[in-house]
């Protein structure tokens, strides 16, 4: 009898295990089609974006978004040159950054009619006596240099699109394949935001420098369920501060992480469930630098301590590969987007969590220069809601993204 149960379960569990397998085949199959024609896509809409394209949509954008007109805008080989007689000294920030987001744009130039010397977007008003403060201000046409001074419009440090505890604005749907942490149709949603309260530059020189503050609350939420039960919430609040020089950006903060399991959901597992009273602070670093054609790379690692429970292991280490097209569809005011994101943690023995996300970033809805994204997303790993972490969890899923 007993060879027969151990052979009953045998059966059982190779089954199991081919059915997870089957699936993540399938899962495989249906990234692997989408990133191909992303990257199909993209490369055909790179023929239709010239400087005919790129000089009308500067044009429009300036004229409505930031309500300036500049009738002798050109684009030349994607660099786009405007006259400074035509544009407000305070401006020159703000608008090389709208414009550099645009497809296609290599490079922003505001120059003098007179002798058409670049002019630095961070240039002082003419003026006949210099304060110290202005002598401090670097002497670059660096297009990537941005706005100082307090609550500055921008980031030094781009998201990470494929991160499932980056703060932001989102709202996806997941259909699990394999284990679940509660039903197999979950809502997961978001909101955060990172804010720059103060920016300045290191000294004469184009880098730099940001602190400010990163908050978001992520929950999931069980659409099996007749009242669609709250699961669970995390919290997470930090302190951070950037650098930028050139494509070269890096990310540091103090943060706090806790996470609160939903009262209908205690209420239904209270006889058996395994609570965990999950609560730590910690610290990380992030480095990411930019590559031609809209690709991006970045890793780092970090650390937590004052934790409960007290035997978590508080090593970690981060990486990821973004894409993010330079050419916008012809189709739609659209340009294609993918993003790869793996974390190891030491204490799931530095098993791999992998997020991959593929979809379409809509240009036309701008709001003080944030994207409206969506993504088809696919993860595979250690659960990243807070109290489950200890559980693997294999999901598909969709959703809309509201990142800068």
């Amino acid at each position: 009898m007993q060879k027969v149960h151990e052979t009953k379960n045998s059966l059982l569990s190779q089954n199991c295990s081919n059915r997870a397998l089957r699936k993540f085949r399938h899962v495989m199959r249906i990234l692997l089609t989408i990133i191909v024609s992303l990257a199909c896509i993209s490369t055909a809409s790179a023929a239709i974006t010239d400087d005919s394209y790129i000089a009308g949509y500067a044009t429009g954008i300036l004229k409505y978004e930031l309500k300036s007109d500049t009738p002798s805008l050109t684009v030349r080989n994607g660099n786009i040159t405007l006259s400074a007689s035509e544009v407000l000294p305070e401006d020159h920030a703000r608008i090389t950054q709208v414009l550099l987001e645009i497809p296609g744009v290599t490079g922003v130039s505001i120059k003098e009619p007179t002798d058409q010397q670049p002019i630095t977007t961070t240039s002082p008003a003419p003026s006949d006596t210099v304060t110290e403060e202005e002598k401090n201000i670097p002497t670059t046409d660096d297009p990537t240099i941005l706005a100082t001074g307090i609550l500055p419009s921008g980031y030094l440090f781009k998201p990470l699109l494929a991160d499932p505890r980056w703060a932001h604005f989102s709202a996806a749907y997941r259909s699990y394949l394999g284990g679940n942490i509660d039903g197999d149709n979950n809502a997961a949603v978001s909101f955060g935001e990172t804010l720059p309260f103060y920016r300045a530059n290191f000294g004469k020189y184009s880098a730099q420098w940001e602190v400010g503050l990163q908050a978001g609350v992520f929950s999931d939420f069980n659409l099996d369920a007749p009242s669609s039960d709250l699961i669970n919430t995390d919290f997470i609040a930090s302190i951070y501060s950037s650098m930028r020089a050139g494509n070269a950006s890096a990310f540091a903060r103090i943060y706090h992480q806790s996470s609160h399991l939903g009262d209908e959901f205690l209420l239904r597992k209270l006889t058996d469930l395994d609570r965990v009273n999950l609560s730590y602070e910690g610290i990380d670093l992030r480095l990411s630098y930019e590559l031609p054609y809209g690709v991006r790379v970045y890793g780092g690692g970090g650390g937590i301590f004052h934790k409960e429970p007290s035997t978590i292991k508080p090593w970690s280490i981060q990486y990821g590969i973004e894409f993010r097209s330079p050419w916008r569809l012809d189709i739609a005011p659209v340009r294609p987007v993918l993003a790869i994101d793996i974390k190891n943690y030491e204490q799931n023995n530095w098993n791999a969590d992998l997020s991959v996300k593929a979809g379409f970033q809509f240009e036309d809805f701008q709001v003080f220069g944030r994207r409206l994204q969506f993504f088809a997303e696919y993860f595979n790993g250690n659960s990243p809601t807070g109290q489950f972490f200890k559980e693997k969890v294999d999901y598909m899923g969709i959703g809309a993204h509201y990142h800068f």
